[in-house]
């Protein structure tokens, strides 16, 4: 159990540290808001007078007056409530604008490794969803709820200040309103922990339903699937049901306490009672019976803006959260090293992520011109070594050198012009293909994009495009994966690194894409340092060094003949890939 002392600075909400920057632009429009909403109240107070100084015969120049203030409050209120707005908007632009700025350098920092742990929809939901959802807390929350606590109070002064005795008779609905509400929330927090448990399960078995319906057809198991999925509608409808009913009774009960005519039969009844007692005259019942049932759409509209508060706040903490995000440690402008030469060097390497140990103390080295292979079975290390040399993340102990100095001592745009990489996850921007090969070299000449396209056995295809280099990804350039893989290749080879890492580049392809890589890889290859992550054997047989890893250590290097020759773990691997890649007989038995 944590304690803090009493001197102990108070840790702030999301909400309040995303809104510091704004807050005296959010309370200089609150108190706009508030102070317009009281004195749009004034025509109601203004009607009682004039309908009180017409009755008992008053001249016409004694009302003039109050219908002059009266009009003048409400364009007042109008004019106010409407610059409160303006100051909540100009000050949610601000916010939105810095917010986004802020989250865009963020990710411009973090380590590549962050991004392949998380969905694009994550990033998403907090750059888009998150930040409409601030939107409209800054710049309609504030205004609102100072608006309807601006009118609830204006006109409580009011009544009290007209008689006190029926002022409270008149009110006396909207703590019983607040009574109500209580329960109801109450009410539904019982059967929330239920609902959200069969919402997540239905959730779950929509998913399995449509995603696994092919399966399921070809199995002939489509009765239990439906039967799966009925089960969880069915689940689902019953929590529901317990969920809402005692909520819906409950509000009924608070809404209907609340209402317009509600609100007027109390003042009527115990003006009536009042009047009869002689406390007051028939005639002091009017301001209470058109001031009084106001109350209660800003009472409603204060506790829909406040039960909306919620998601706000998550979505305060989500935009917290990736402002937060750990960056990757960079050397202060103009004191990064520059790497003299192009040896790679991997010096008692360890890391783990996730909870697991990737590679344990690894020592290589790569030598300039050469092309090394890494190969292992799944899980061993072999993506993460390949990452380590990226930048993706940094070691958590040892070191990754190039050209003699630390990786973390070089500037990443200095690292990504002297290394390049085809990785088997392919991504393309929302983009033009033209643009998309030349996302290292954005000032290259149209001349060179299209020789990077012809070496990577892709500018056939792209010609074939309705728009040609133009064409953009996922409008009319429709790519296959092995297609994709091509144009990821030709950017490589625009950029026109000497050190180029190849995760895997041909997993994904089928055979005829497949031929087409290896071709454009082979020729791009030459004289450059290569460091190849394979999983086809057959493909590295001609690598300058191959090494074997398990369990995040190099149990096994050397070329191919020799490590054949000693019949250990890498010639069990070789002989495993043979017999996977040899053709059933036919006519032979399963």
């Amino acid at each position: 159990m944590t304690t803090s002392s009493p001197g102990a600075p108070r840790q702030r909400s999301p909400i309040s540290q995303l809104l510091h920057p704004i807050r005296r632009q959010l309370a200089l429009a609150a108190v706009l808001a508030f102070t317009g909403s009281a004195l749009t109240l004034a025509p109601l107070a203004g009607i009682a007078h004039i309908a009180a100084a017409i009755l008992a015969d008053a001249p016409v120049d004694e009302v003039w007056p109050t219908v002059v203030a009266s009009v003048a409050c409400m364009f007042a209120g109008m004019a106010l409530v409407s610059a409160g707005e303006l100051a909540a908007h100009l000050a949610d632009n601000r916010l939105t604008h810095r917010l986004r700025l802020d989250i865009a350098r963020r990710l411009a920092r973090v380590p590549l490794g962050w991004f392949s742990q998380r969905g694009s929809g994550d990033v998403k939901q907090a750059m888009q969803d998150d930040i409409a959802t601030l939107h409209g807390l800054t710049a309609h929350f504030y205004t609102s709820v100072a608006r309807a606590a601006g009118a609830i109070l204006a006109a409580a002064i009011y009544l009290f200040a007209l008689d006190w005795r029926l002022a409270i008779a008149a009110l006396l609905p909207f703590p019983g309103f607040l009574l109500f509400l209580r329960h109801a929330m109450r009410a539904g927090g019982a059967g929330m922990g239920e609902f959200m448990t069969w919402a997540g399960r239905l959730n779950h078995a929509t998913v399995e339903f449509a995603s696994g319906m092919p399966l399921i057809k070809a199995f002939g198991a489509s009765g239990r699937a439906h039967g799966a999925y009925r089960d969880a509608v069915d689940g689902f409808a019953a929590a529901f049901i317990a969920f809402t009913r005692p909520l819906v009774a409950a509000m009924a009960h608070a809404h209907a306490l609340i209402a317009p005519v509600t609100v007027l039969g109390v003042v009527l009844a115990s003006g009536a009672l009042f009047a009869a007692l002689g406390w007051v005259a028939p005639l002091d019942i009017l301001p209470f019976a058109l001031v009084a049932p106001g109350i209660c759409a800003p009472m409603l509209l204060l506790h829909t803006l406040l039960h909306d508060l919620g998601s706000a706040s998550a979505a305060a903490q989500r935009v917290q959260a990736l402002l937060a995000t750990p960056v990757l440690a960079q050397p202060s402008p103009g004191c990064g090293r520059l790497p003299a030469g192009h040896r790679v060097v991997f010096d008692q390497v360890s890391h783990a992520h996730d909870g697991q140990q990737a590679l344990v103390e690894v020592s290589l080295a790569l030598e300039p011109g050469t092309v090394t292979a890494i190969v292992g079975p799944s899980g061993a290390g072999k993506s993460t070594l390949a990452r380590l040399l990226l930048r993706f993340f940094d070691p958590d102990s040892g070191r990754v050198t190039l050209g003699g100095v630390d990786l973390r001592e070089i500037d990443s745009a200095q690292l990504y012009r002297r290394v390049g990489f085809v990785m088997q996850d392919v991504r393309l921007v929302h983009a033009s293909i033209r643009d998309n090969i030349a996302l290292g070299r954005p000032g290259a000449s149209a001349e060179e994009i299209e020789d990077a396209a012809r070496a990577a056995n892709i500018h056939g295809r792209i010609l074939a495009l309705p728009r040609g280099y133009d064409s953009v990804v996922g409008e009319d350039a429709r790519l296959s994966g092995g297609e994709q893989q091509r144009v990821s290749i030709a950017r490589a080879i625009l950029l026109d690194p000497h050190i180029l890492v190849l995760d895997e580049a041909t997993a994904a392809a089928d055979a005829d894409n497949e031929a087409a890589i290896q071709d454009a890889l082979s020729r791009f290859a030459r004289g450059r340092t290569v460091l190849v992550i394979a999983h086809r054997l057959h493909s590295v047989v001609h690598a300058d060094r191959i090494v074997v890893l398990d369990a995040g250590t190099i149990v096994e290097q050397g070329r191919h003949q020799d490590l054949l020759a000693r019949d250990s773990r890498y010639a069990r691997m070789w002989r495993l890939d043979q017999l996977a890649d040899t053709p059933v007989a036919q006519g032979a038995p399963c």
